[in-house]
């Protein structure tokens, strides 16, 4: 038997390849002669870039550039194996992890970061960049990952806008004449597994806005921003971006990387799986077992383990997911190619320990799960 082991990260606990470790070592402690390959997985969100260079034979390259609030960061990408694709991840220069909970503030956050980290891929002679859209700590729309490519965004006065949020309310002129000129040159793709729109209730402020930090009044702010900025691209570009799937993503980064620089969106697991080839990897394997820190009924919108476990119902192969939680209508996966779901959780525990101790517990579940597996096939 060949087992593919295709987890993403447990966020907060593993990360993705961490993850794959822990699953082999439960694999081999219920039958030592199964083969396993590893295959750790993204969305688009972190272990994005480390899952898609070490799968081509790529590197990795740090460039120093803006956080969010201004302050410099050292900040990984990665340039893939075909040495001419880049891979980014927006939260490594504009997420919420450079900021501390008590100076987390959407309406000064800015993309400009990402946008070196787009400037320094274009520069090195890629002329394909994929960027992971998640756990940002912004909502600007990408405003200051233009500004950093060299697009004028500006107020009434012709004035440059502010960073963040609140400088993106003041918006009324774009001018793309001085962009970066190599942006012509290159297909850009920004891959992400949400598809909320740029504004409204189901838009990048009212759903994620106060993980990053915005009170009732500031997501109203926010969101009033991101409507006049999807306004001021229509008049001025001819874009529309106010209805387009995923303009949401990364507080709007999405609808700033179509308008603004005439990138596409792609699903960010579908992404990965082509790039890294994960089909080829499901012809000579058995069984799938694939796993993320939380299962509900969200999981069936297009997360990593769906994503995964429809691949391998295609090919005809069975799947195996296991998860830190399992929450309301995790059911739900059974219909999208998943053949079984469980828990790291062996008894009540506390959440902290529950993280502290997951490469353990994770690896003492995938034994569970192989055990099980191997009464039902007749072995012993």
């Amino acid at each position: 038997m060949k087992v593919l082991i295709a987890p993403q990260s447990f966020k907060g606990s593993l990360k993705a390849h961490e993850a794959a470790e822990a699953m082999e070592k439960g694999v081999k402690a219920a039958a030592g002669d199964i083969e396993t390959v590893l295959l750790p997985i993204a969305d688009g969100g972190a272990g994005t870039v480390r899952a898609m260079v070490i799968s081509t034979g790529g590197k990795l390259v740090t460039t120093e550039v803006h956080g969010p609030l201004g302050d410099k960061v050292a900040a990984t990408w990665g340039i893939l194996g075909d040495g001419s694709s880049a891979v980014i991840e927006m939260s490594a220069a504009s997420g919420l992890a450079l900021i501390s909970n008590n100076k987390l503030d959407p309406m000064l956050a800015s993309t400009y970061g990402t946008g070196e980290l787009i400037s320094a891929a274009l520069e090195s002679g890629c002329k394909k960049i994929i960027i992971g859209l998640g756990d940002s700590a912004t909502v600007d729309g990408g405003a200051g990952m233009a500004q950093a490519l060299g697009v004028k965004l500006l107020d009434g006065n012709n004035r440059t806008i502010s960073p963040g949020g609140a400088g993106l309310s003041h918006l009324e002129h774009i001018d793309v004449t001085g962009r970066h000129p190599l942006v012509n040159e290159c297909q850009i793709i920004g891959a992400s597994d949400v598809t909320n729109p740029l504004f409204g209730l189901n838009g990048a402020a009212y759903t994620y806005g106060p993980q990053k930090g915005a009170t009732p009044d500031m997501v109203k702010q926010l969101d009033a921003a991101l409507r006049r900025f999807s306004h001021i691209v229509k008049r001025e570009l001819e874009i529309d971006i106010g209805n387009l799937p995923g303009a949401g993503a990364a507080g709007g980064l999405g609808a700033g990387l179509v308008a603004l620089l005439g990138a596409t969106l792609q699903s960010g697991i579908d992404l990965v799986c082509d790039t890294i080839g994960f089909d080829n990897y499901l012809v000579s394997s058995d069984l799938v077992i694939t796993g993320e820190g939380r299962i509900d009924y969200q999981t069936a919108f297009g997360k990593t383990a769906v994503g995964i476990a429809k691949r391998a119902k295609a090919a005809g192969k069975p799947v195996i997911a296991i998860c830190g939680e399992l929450g309301q209508g995790y059911e739900e996966v059974y219909n999208h190619g998943i053949n079984a779901v469980m828990s790291i959780l062996p008894r009540c525990m506390d959440k902290a320990e529950a993280m502290q101790e997951a490469a353990k517990l994770l690896k003492e579940a995938t034994e569970r799960a192989i055990r099980l597996l191997c009464i039902s096939v007749g072995r012993r």
